[in-house]
């Protein structure tokens, strides 16, 4: 059979250690979801030798299972996914993980709405895990209890995750990318340290509105603030954190959730006026070109929602695209603005949707530059040490232009 398992801050932790316990229960079970390495730490294929896993993003669990075949890796962003989900796979279990019900046996999702509604009306089976844990969200999708073939209850722990404080360098590299970021605009953003030091340098601004994939702790002082207010100026798929979020996700009307159809759909994203995507990535070539997931040559996450978010800010009036990363490697032996690609990156973002790129060097304003132009600011705010020898291979790759 086919389960859907929830990912993200919507895993049922309970049902893990469930079947950690009683493994031969996953024998010829092919599990689904989507789920992201670092947050999630499940290994839902080693659970048993007969368990194979339909997956989006590379997980460490995942890599034996190409060798024998049992590990399907899909190259789809968070859009295509969630068509995957509704259109490709039939569903014979689907698991929620759910509050319990209300008084007129209505259920919140709580957390993590992102990829859950493509599944659950035609999954054939529908079995909840009641958490009383869950913070009741408010958002466009939720559960009624007479859908449930089944329901049990668990007091358990749910998926927190920690940004990590920035360091002085990534609070400095952050003001830069806070200088692009207007009144009155309304930001996407991902998680890290860097995205954390980006959302404390915020802190000035006024009439912000979010609307993302994923929210996050360092959010918070923004509302605080001021800085973002009123219902609904949060919108997002998932919300992950720890205990303090999602306490306040459960009585700040200021969140709302939507699922990914909605969150990364692009031409609604286009319509957002002032729509700023602030994104992070592995590398980025002398063309503007940006790698997501792949580090010396090896695969190690996916593309998620970063080629909606960036098209979407490019549709919008006024709006932005910020790829922002370190210059090098956090040993310094490595430029992270590099010649090219070669065979050990993949393309996430393609040079035609290069706006600006930001290191703690500087800003690269990309937007109408010409190929040398580009390459020129590019090499401007890479790491010192790295400028003259991407220079050369700029002569080089020009050349056989």
């Amino acid at each position: 059979m086919t389960v859907y398992v929830p990912g993200v801050s919507g895993e049922s932790l309970a049902l893990l250690e469930a079947l950690k316990a009683a493994p031969e229960h996953c024998a010829g079970v092919r599990f689904v979801g989507m789920h992201f390495p670092g947050i999630n730490r499940s290994d839902y294929l080693g659970l048993h030798k007969e368990a194979r896993q339909r997956a989006y993003v590379m997980m460490p669990g995942l890599r034996a299972g190409f060798a024998d075949g049992r590990a399907e890796l899909l190259p789809l962003d968070h859009p295509g996914i969630f068509r995957d989900l509704a259109q490709n796979v039939e569903i014979d279990l689907a698991i929620a993980q759910l509050t319990p019900p209300d008084a007129q046996g209505h259920c919140s999702l709580g957390l993590s709405y992102d990829f859950l509604p493509a599944v659950w009306a035609k999954a054939r089976r529908r079995v909840a895990h009641f958490n009383p844990r869950l913070p009741r969200s408010s958002g466009s999708f939720r559960v009624h209890i007479s859908e449930l073939d089944a329901a049990f209850d668990a007091d358990h722990a749910l998926v927190e995750y920690d940004s990590g404080a920035p360091t002085a360098a990534m609070q400095q590299h952050a003001g830069l990318v806070a200088s692009l970021v207007r009144d009155g605009d309304t930001l996407e953003f991902g998680i890290g340290k860097l995205q954390s030091g980006i959302l404390a340098a915020l802190g000035n601004h006024r009439a912000l509105r979010v609307w993302s994939g994923m929210v996050s702790a360092p959010l918070l002082p923004l509302l605080d603030a001021g800085v973002i207010k009123g219902r609904g100026h949060v919108t997002g798929g998932v919300a992950l954190g720890d205990a303090n979020l999602y306490e306040r996700v459960g009585r700040d009307e200021s969140f709302y959730f939507r699922p990914v159809s909605e969150t990364h759909d692009v031409l609604k994203l286009g319509r957002v006026q002032n729509f700023c995507a602030i994104n992070s990535a592995v590398e980025v070539d002398l063309f503007g070109q940006a790698n997501a997931d792949v580090l010396s040559g090896k695969l190690v996450a996916g593309v998620g929602g970063l080629p909606s978010f960036v098209a979407g800010a490019l549709l919008s009036e006024g709006g932005r695209s910020i790829i922002a990363l370190p210059a090098a490697t956090d040993d310094g032996r490595h430029s992270r603005i590099t010649a090219s690609f070669g065979e050990k990156g993949l393309t996430a973002l393609p040079r035609h949707v290069a706006d600006y790129v930001v290191t703690e060097h500087g800003i690269a304003a990309l937007r109408g530059l010409s190929v040398h132009a580009r390459a020129a600011a590019l090499i401007a705010i890479a790491a010192p040490a790295f400028r003259d020898p991407l220079s050369q291979s700029w002569a080089t790759i020009a050349q056989r232009l």
